[in-house]
């Protein structure tokens, strides 16, 4: 049923809403992951008398920790349920859609935005009756998402909001499963709090830009949520890390004020005054006058002067600067066991030297299952991600099951040839497809039509020469007798 513009307008207000309550924690969360770290936990005498020498320095492990994810987050394929041997037409179209919109490298920018900022959005658009999908990637401070209350499930509404900087607008569009509704207003609102008089219409002070129909017929931005606690929303891969990261940013600016001040032995004189020195008139001539140095300039050449009797000068030894780097490696490996993140990302070769590959495969398994969680929540998103897509083809067909799809994911464990290699050759004694060997791999669907289409044409070349065919034979090779399918490779 059609809303008026003013429902629609507070409906998308109170979505705007959600997104500024929001932003205050994605702008800390990706200040911190971009390095942007303000010093923390120190003392107020401290930070009065040194925070601002080490203002912008930062020792960012909150990039690697949400890196140690995202990278390993790569989709290489979608099917329809019940495909047959050969991929069909609507397959095809769906997945160059994907690939037109370049989402071979920009989904794994929604990746990271998620393990970062707790959630992406990712939108699906395009002109009625044109049939090329527009796939966009939006940040967690630029799209909502409402679902119905009894499920929490099935979408019922979405906006996307950007600044339109040309025309010093706020742009904000409305999508329901019927309808699309495009609202402006000035960017002197935003943000103001101010009280709008009542010559404002719409909520929020927002003017209808335009209205239409949703061709669609659902709402075309999905919401992937970033491992999410049952009732409690989804997690940030970094916000754990966030205080941790503070305590070493502190702990190095401690290391470099000590290297600066205490890291060379400092001499004290005790029982003498300061030293004085003469007062110059205009000309550079002694007055006869004297006064004292200043003290800071000792201080800053690393000399303390103690007044008293029995004149004597002694030094201090260097301090040690290594109980800070020791407590920042202990803080380190803490970062790496909350997050799952391998030693050997965080800290370079410490005690990591000559490491065997099950060892590495060890250390690396709790990192394995968190992408593969991660994974789990994205791939029911994903799908309704290839049904819009598949809508906007026009392939109404394919959109009916896509919501059953399978997505396929490159391996997120790290395996050498030889192992991938040894596991396929034990697989296809067992009997398995060479077909399924391909998956297994890693291999995408068109790469693996393209390894079997090599295969054919090998094949066709062998039949030509059974002399070398029966050389091979102990080894592998093609059964020349074979029926001309897939089962003789």
């Amino acid at each position: 049923m059609a809303i008026t513009p003013e429902i629609a307008a507070k409906q998308a207000d109170g979505l705007y809403s959600t997104i500024t309550k929001r932003a205050p924690e994605i702008t800390e969360l990706k200040e911190f992951y971009e390095g942007n770290q303000p010093l923390a936990f120190a003392s107020e005498q401290w930070k009065e008398s040194h925070s601002k020498r080490y203002k912008g320095f930062s020792d960012n492990w909150c990039e690697v920790v949400a890196n140690s994810t995202s990278e390993r987050e790569s989709v290489i394929g979608f099917t329809l349920p019940g495909a047959s041997e050969r991929r069909s037409e609507a397959e095809k179209a769906i997945w160059d859609a994907w690939l037109r919109n370049e989402q071979d490298s920009l989904s794994s920018q929604g990746f990271l935005e998620a393990a970062v900022a707790r959630r992406s959005f990712c939108q699906v658009w395009g002109e009625a009756g044109d049939g090329e999908p527009i796939v966009t990637w939006r940040s967690a401070d630029q799209a909502a998402v409402k679902y119905d209350a009894e499920t929490g499930r099935r979408r019922i509404g979405a906006v996307v909001v950007w600044d339109d900087e040309d025309e010093s607008l706020e742009r904000m569009t409305y999508y329901t499963p019927t309808e699309v509704w495009r609202f402006k207003r000035s960017r002197l609102l935003k943000g103001s709090g101010l009280i709008l008089p009542s010559s404002f219409q719409l909520s929020g002070g927002w003017d209808l830009d335009s209205y239409g129909a949703n061709h669609l017929g659902k709402v075309p931005v999905v919401e992937f949520l970033n491992r999410p606690v049952l009732g409690r929303g989804p997690l940030s891969d970094i916000k754990g890390t966030v205080a941790m990261q503070n305590a070493i940013n502190l702990l190095w600016a401690y290391l470099f004020n000590a290297a600066d001040h205490a890291s060379m032995p400092a001499r004290v004189v005790m029982g003498q005054e300061p030293p004085k020195i003469p007062i110059l008139d205009a000309d550079g001539q002694p007055t006869g006058q004297y006064q004292q140095v200043d003290p800071k300039h000792l201080t800053e050449g690393r000399m303390l002067w103690l007044t008293g009797q029995n004149t004597k000068v002694d030094q201090w030894e260097a301090a040690r600067l290594d109980v800070f780097t020791e407590v920042i490696e202990k803080a380190v490996g803490h970062i790496a066991a909350q997050t799952r993140t391998p030693p050997h990302y965080l800290v370079a070769n410490k005690g990591l030297s000559n490491l065997s590959g099950d060892a590495l495969k060890a250390a690396e398994t709790g990192l394995v299952q968190k992408v593969r969680q991660a994974m789990e929540f994205f791939e029911p998103r994903l799908r309704e991600v290839f049904q819009l897509i598949a809508l906007q083809l026009g392939e109404d067909q394919a959109a009916e099951s896509a919501p059953l799809g399978s997505i396929e994911w490159r391996d997120p464990e790290n395996r050498s040839d030889a192992q991938t290699s040894d596991a396929a050759m034990k697989d296809r004694t067992m009997g398995y497809p060479f077909e399924w060997i391909l998956k297994k791999r890693g291999h995408s669907p068109d790469e693996r039509e393209e390894i079997l289409e090599m295969l054919r044409r090998e094949r066709e070349e062998m039949l030509l020469d059974p002399g070398l065919d029966a050389a091979l034979r102990p080894y592998g090779g093609v059964n020349v007798n074979a029926e001309s399918d897939d089962s003789a490779v």
